[in-house]
């Protein structure tokens, strides 16, 4: 299987709709590169823009998801296309969308750990409940986003759900970059699984973009890390990788914590 990630560059003089057409053609050009294409969090408006949040939102159908969906078509890949600032019911959610290579809308996430510590995100963003995977061809696949990556338990549940590999999109600051590094490499290790992890390069309301997204493979060894500008970061992945590093060395069988007990007779 191969896989673009587009770390794309939030800049914030670009209006959102031509950031929107950009990210497009750049999926576009991923048509015969790709198999599966990443898109970080929040591109359309930055993930530290919290004051543009509710003006930028819109509904799970729109022009993001329309933009994306018609690219993923054109393309013929598979496309996470990062989140948007998704607004249902008066509330606004980080929102990650996962598409076919039809164009149709495979899954959808609304991250579950929202970031700011009482600010930003985390007060004006509800959170979502519920762990998502998509079957990919030969793979399946488990969709966090950027905060989500220091929790663990998350990323255990995704396993046990069956996730082979996570997609992590993110506006990671470059302040706590070797947090980044060091995050994708854990949940990859311990769960011996692939981790993609696709941030943002730019600046979001003066703060400074980690880029450097990067794929893990199951065994926590580096495959691909890109720099801190924008670029499209391309590797292979073999599927086979999850099932054979957890064969040779079984440590998820020797979970004890967080497992269910059997039910006595």
């Amino acid at each position: 299987m191969r896989a673009s990630l587009i770390q794309i560059a939030v800049d914030p003089d670009e209006p959102v709709d031509a950031r929107r057409a950009r990210a497009a053609r750049l999926v576009r050009a991923e048509s015969g590169h790709a198999d599966l294409v990443v898109l970080p969090e929040l591109w359309t408006v930055g993930a530290f823009a919290s004051d543009l949040f509710a003006a930028e939102s819109e509904p799970l159908n729109g022009p993001t998801h329309r933009a994306m969906a018609e690219a993923a078509r054109d393309a013929g890949v598979w496309l996470h296309a990062g989140s948007f600032v998704e607004a249902e019911a008066g509330a606004l959610y980080n929102t990650s969308l996962v598409l076919s290579p039809d164009g149709e809308l495979a899954a959808s996430y609304r991250k579950i750990h929202r970031f700011g510590f009482d600010q930003g995100e985390a007060v004006l963003m509800a959170a979502g409940e519920d762990l998502v995977t998509v079957d990919l061809p030969h793979l399946t696949v488990g969709v966090g986003t950027c905060y989500d990556l220091r929790f663990p338990e998350l990323f255990r549940g995704l396993v046990d759900a069956g996730a082979q590999a996570f997609v992590v999109p993110a506006g990671w600051p470059a302040r706590r970059r070797a947090h980044w590094t060091l995050l994708a490499r854990a949940r990859a290790v311990e769960n011996q699984a692939y981790v993609l992890a696709c941030g943002t390069a730019g600046t979001h309301a003066g703060v400074e973009q980690a880029g450097h997204s990067t794929v893990v493979d199951p065994w926590g060894e580096v495959l691909a890390e890109a720099g801190p500008d924008e670029e499209v970061l391309r590797v292979a992945l073999d599927p086979g990788r999850v099932a054979t590093t957890r064969e040779d060395f079984p440590a998820l069988k020797d979970r004890v914590l967080g497992v269910a007990a059997p039910k006595r007779p």
